[in-house]
């Protein structure tokens, strides 16, 4: 596939979908989906570089993710805890400036330590700039940020963007989520208002390379308006 003209697009962001169906679907715990998951992270942020995408946004766990039973949870903060173990050379290798959004207050503390190392570490790396949501909601995002404006009259969108979580990040040109699921289940939902949405049949651990140039190819096809036409 020819390489994507990064004037077309900026930042992809996906909703991976599907881990514990996946697991099941094969008659495994739901743990090893949520491993065989995260095993398929790094291929697809690799063909990201590959395509000059500059920012890629990876919805991982949400908010209402928190209603899960105890040990299913618990087994994914334990997965988040080894991912962060292993990535440093990862991240280094692709030259990565990993960064995180939520609310992270709930994680133990040693698994901040380890966020805010990795984030400050890599800060000024140059091939893409990777955002990890975890524990995010787009409700609370907006929330959390009108509470902060609260002062303020005639607060116009540039200003209110400034207090989101992703005020430094430009808007998802794409949203990709897995899954065979046709929603965008409270993510991101002031910053999609104008992404393009693509809706994959396959759950994330099967969800390929070519699956994602498909994705892509399907954006490429659009025409992006904004309300304009």
């Amino acid at each position: 596939m020819d390489k994507i003209n990064s004037q077309n697009i900026q930042h992809v962001a996906i909703i991976m979908d599907g881990n514990g169906r996946w697991a099941e679907k094969k008659e495994l715990h739901r743990s090893q989906g949520h491993k065989k998951g995260l095993d398929n992270i790094l291929p697809i942020v690799e063909e990201l570089i590959e395509q000059k995408i500059k920012y890629v946004t990876l919805f991982a766990f949400s908010t209402e993710n928190n209603k899960r039973p105890y040990e299913e949870k618990k087994n994914l903060i334990n997965l988040l805890d080894d991912s962060l173990d292993n990535i440093n050379k990862k991240i280094d290798d692709n030259n990565i400036n990993l960064t995180f959004i939520g609310n992270l207050s709930s994680l133990p503390k040693k698994i901040t330590s380890k966020i805010q190392k990795i984030s400050q570490k890599n800060k000024c790396a140059s091939s893409v700039k990777l955002i990890i949501a975890w524990n995010y909601s787009g409700r609370s995002d907006i929330l959390n940020a009108i509470r902060r404006i609260k002062t303020k009259q005639n607060i116009t969108e540039k200003e209110l963007e400034s207090y989101l979580m992703t005020h430094n990040t430009p808007d998802p040109d794409l949203i990709i989520r897995t899954g065979n699921q046709i929603r965008i289940s409270n993510f991101m939902l002031w910053q999609s208002a104008y992404s393009e949405l693509y809706f994959s049949k396959k759950l994330w651990p099967e969800f390929t390379k070519k699956d994602l140039n498909n994705a892509i190819l399907e954006f490429e096809k659009r025409k992006r308006n904004y309300g304009n036409v």
